[in-house]
């Protein structure tokens, strides 16, 4: 994780924003090697969703470098919650996807997320990257908090919005605490500042090593709207860290307002 930090501490003078008309931000994929993975550490230091102490694991899967998956599986009973290779694409929209919103002058927010199969029905607030150019998640204090990354797209419009949450704190279960039992085909509403309601349906969902984590898969530019859910997962190592992640795709389905 060091080596990576100080990769991304010097590239990110470098960054370039790519935006759409309304100046919505997504991170260029050539320099995606050094966005730092998600983490699930104990300590404020450590990026994205942080603890690690409750006691939980995530997946009924103890993923293995050697077992890895040709492409993004669909999740759901029986499938193996397990990696892609690193150079397979996001998976391909379970259904007929809707065009993306069009940005306006006033850029809107996600403020809620629903899930019905997993019963999340969770405020969104904003993340960035702190000094060290760690990927930040909502305060271990809130834990049924989720956190948009808010140089990713507004859920809803064009490119992959980002969205990360705890799966246990020291407090205990959180609110990504059962992400790893979504699959193909389930829904994800996503509701925003301007009124309008969005529905992502799952494309795919796959656990990974964060030693391997998928950058450009997740935080890539496409041609659509869509969504990436990512919280920890697999057992906790020594350092009281998770040693893996959980990421789910979704594409765009629905829109209203």
């Amino acid at each position: 994780m060091t080596e990576q930090k100080s990769l991304l501490n010097r590239a990110l003078p470098g960054l370039l924003i790519a935006g759409s008309l309304g100046g919505v931000a997504t991170i260029m994929a050539g320099l995606l090697a050094f966005i730092t993975p998600v983490d699930d550490g104990s300590d404020g230091a450590v990026p994205m969703a942080q603890s690690g102490q409750g006691g939980e694991t995530i997946g009924m899967y103890n993923v293995a470098n050697a077992f890895v998956l040709p492409s993004v599986g669909p999740g759901g009973p029986n499938k193996p919650l397990a990696p892609a290779v690193l150079s397979a694409p996001p998976p391909a929209p379970a259904g007929a996807v809707v065009a993306p919103i069009k940005p306006t002058a006033k850029k809107a927010k996600p403020t809620r997320i629903r899930i019905p199969k997993i019963q999340v029905n969770a405020p969104i607030g904003g993340v960035t990257v702190d000094s060290k150019g760690e990927l930040q998640a909502p305060p271990t204090s809130k834990p049924n908090l989720t956190g948009w990354y808010r140089f990713s797209p507004v859920p809803g419009e064009k490119g992959p919005a980002i969205i990360n949450g705890h799966v246990t704190t020291k407090s205990g279960a959180a609110v990504f605490r059962r992400l790893k039992e979504l699959a193909k085909g389930d829904f994800i509403y996503v509701y925003r500042s301007d009124g309008k309601v969005t529905r992502f349906t799952v494309s795919g969902i796959e656990q990974v090593k964060k030693s391997a984590f998928p950058t450009k898969r997740v935080y890539g530019n496409v041609t659509n709207s869509q969504l990436r859910l990512i919280t920890c997962g697999g057992m906790v190592g020594a350092n009281g860290h998770y040693d893996d992640n959980v990421i789910v795709y979704a594409a765009l389905s629905k829109k209203k307002g």
